[in-house]
């Protein structure tokens, strides 16, 4: 079994850059189709809570983009660790899969009480008021589809780590976690 403590593998983390790109590729059109009704921006941080878990792969991408952050205090419990003072992150261009589609509209397909699979969509409360078209109206290709990235992911931990599938909090970050 892979030590999930070893450095990774320079081929693993040039896939998560890549995979991390192109999901930056992908949020550019949503972000420009709704304009101005996204509300998120620098300083933007409620979503940004505690407790967060990512995949070591992904802080082992924090870890080496930005060592001198991790000598840092991290942010006050309660919120992200990442965010400074002003509630910007501090490891912006590292930042995991999560953060990378905050905000956007969501959506995802689940079972319901009848075992039909039904599409659910959500978005951060503060982009909910003057979404127009409203969220259930928005055309697909406006909406972040949940399951791809997430699985993408998941097989590059998973090929980190044995199908541990290992996943970290970003404040244990600061503490060599």
């Amino acid at each position: 079994m892979t030590d999930p403590t070893a450095p990774t593998d320079p081929a693993a983390l040039a896939d998560l850059l890549t995979l991390h790109d192109a999901v930056d590729a992908a949020v550019e059109p949503i972000e420009r189709a709704l304009g101005s009704q996204l509300r998120c921006s620098s300083g933007c941080s409620s979503c940004c809570v505690d407790e967060l878990t990512v995949f070591d792969i992904e802080a082992e991408r924090i870890r080496r983009q930005y060592p001198a952050v991790l000598g840092e205090a991290p942010h006050p419990a309660g919120a992200c660790a990442f965010l400074d003072a002003a509630g910007r992150c501090r490891v912006y261009g590292a930042r995991p899969y999560v953060c990378r589609t905050q905000g956007l509209p969501l959506r995802w397909f689940e079972e319901d009480d009848d075992e039909e699979i039904v599409e659910q969509r959500d978005i951060c409360p503060l982009n909910l008021d003057g979404l127009t078209p409203r969220l259930e109206q928005l055309p697909d290709e406006h909406t972040w589809l949940l399951g791809p990235v997430e699985e993408q992911l998941w097989l590059l931990q998973a090929n980190r780590d044995a199908g541990q599938a290992r996943r970290v909090r970003l404040r244990d970050l600061f503490s060599g976690g």
